[in-house]
């Protein structure tokens, strides 16, 4: 998992308008609608970490705040992350939710292809 980079920090929301324009005000930019391929809410553009929020739910990662670390390859990831005492809650191809040895949960993500 070498070279795992911070991409994405994403942020549950009751209501997620409220949520929008505590973000955009806070950081100062605008949070554009989600693609097909990005999910449900909204998200900053490129240029570093992506903030996301989207409405609050019961899985995994919607019940508060989730960074994503992009890796190069899933597969390895996943088995880092049990080697190191770790657990897989979704495991995916595109993207994995997970809990660290403490119980904290995170996400993994493969770099999005044109």
């Amino acid at each position: 998992m070498s070279g795992a980079r911070l991409s994405l920090i994403e942020f549950p929301a009751d209501d997620p308008e409220r949520a929008r324009r505590f973000w955009e005000g806070l950081l100062e930019v605008e949070l554009q609608e989600r693609t097909d391929g990005q999910g449900s809410g909204r998200q900053t553009g490129s240029g570093g970490p992506v903030v996301g929020i989207h409405e609050r739910g019961r899985g995994p990662g919607d019940t508060q705040s989730l960074p994503y670390f992009e890796i190069d390859d899933m597969t390895a990831a996943l088995a880092r992350v049990t080697e190191l005492g770790g657990t897989h809650v979704h495991p995916g191809a595109k993207w994995s939710i997970c809990r660290d040895s403490e119980g904290t949960p995170f996400a993994l993500a493969a770099p999005e292809t044109t």
